[in-house]
């Protein structure tokens, strides 16, 4: 066994080779039957368990989703799922959040125990909207999108039986996102039949303040920025989903560039640990994938408030360390 124990000399993270791959594919595995992205537990597990906490941590995470992302925006790329207008204002919204969050994490929270408070509040958010999604008013919320799901499913199977109806890959025409206006103030597009609109304005401050705390943490926000453009804005997940995963696509490329090269203070380690992020990455590929097909298989509840009750837990141990 000893042949697979590693050192990565960039993080100084001595561990067996198999484990961030097999790490990344548990976290993953799970977390995607929720909904949510594994990144945000992974930087935890490096902190506490890899003892991995100087600011190149939060670049390494950056390097999971570069890894672990593009198979799923392939996906919603090809059946047209990508509603492009919101894809362009959460992208120019979060990448100058990532620059700034940047700029926050190395001046600002280099301390790991700031950083782990920092960590912590962001956990705890994620925690509790896990535990919030149990509620009944979070369930009456969900019966409204799942009449819209049923009006959408009951309308595809009236158009696939007419194959006048059909685009070049085999869907509806309905089915692909349209945009129908596009400008600085307001942004519509029609999926399914059903229009769907929001302010350019408010949609870009949302993704700028969900850059910054992506850019620090070391995520590209899609698992914050996601729920408010469904809960607040009233956008369908199915639209949403591919923008928010482009959107930290693009945002951690963007995040990894500015850890790389960017000097802030002149000795500190920023730079990515490429090999370590890889292994994380390829892990949470495969986790993805897997995670994603056996979810009709696994209760959502049970999914839900496991990892609910864990990400709280976790959340306030980081807090409260800080004041220990």
């Amino acid at each position: 066994m000893e042949y697979f124990y590693w050192l990565f000399p960039v993080s100084g993270v001595k561990t067996y080779l198999f484990l961030p791959p097999l790490v990344a594919f548990v976290v993953s595995f799970f977390t995607s039957m929720g909904g949510v992205s594994g990144a945000f537990l992974l930087l935890p597990f490096q902190v506490s368990f890899l003892n991995f906490t100087s600011p190149s941590v939060s670049a390494t995470n950056f390097v999971y989703n570069i890894v672990a992302i593009p198979s799923g925006v392939y996906r919603y790329l090809k059946e047209g799922r990508m509603a492009w207008p919101l894809t362009w204002v959460v992208i120019a919204g979060t990448l100058p959040g990532v620059f700034i969050g940047y700029y926050l994490r190395v001046l600002y929270l280099p301390d790991p125990k700031a950083f782990k408070f920092f960590v912590g509040t962001v956990l705890l958010y994620l925690g509790l909207r896990l535990l919030y999604e149990m509620t009944s008013r979070s369930q009456k919320e969900k019966n409204e999108l799942k009449a819209l799901e049923n009006k959408f499913n009951q309308r595809a199977k009236e158009l696939m039986g007419n194959r006048a109806g059909r685009t070049a890959s085999g869907l509806p025409v309905e089915a692909v996102v349209k945009t129908v206006h596009f400008s600085l103030s307001r942004v519509e597009y029609e999926f399914w039949g059903e229009r769907f609109s929001f302010g350019t304005p408010a949609m870009f401050f949302l993704a700028c303040v969900v850059g910054v705390i992506g850019g620090t943490y070391g995520i590209g926000g899609g698992a914050i920025i996601a729920p408010f453009c469904v809960a607040v804005f009233h956008l369908p997940v199915y639209t949403v989903a591919g923008a928010a995963l482009l959107g930290t696509f693009l945002t951690s490329i963007a995040g990894v560039f500015f850890y790389s090269v960017i000097p802030v203070k002149a000795g500190m380690a920023t730079s990515p640990d490429w090999l370590l992020g890889f292994l994380f990455g390829v892990g949470g590929f495969f986790g993805m994938y897997l995670g994603a097909r056996a979810q009709k298989f696994v209760p959502q509840k049970f999914i839900k408030l496991m990892l609910g009750l864990i990400i709280t837990f976790l959340a306030l141990n980081y807090i409260t360390q800080y004041f220990i």
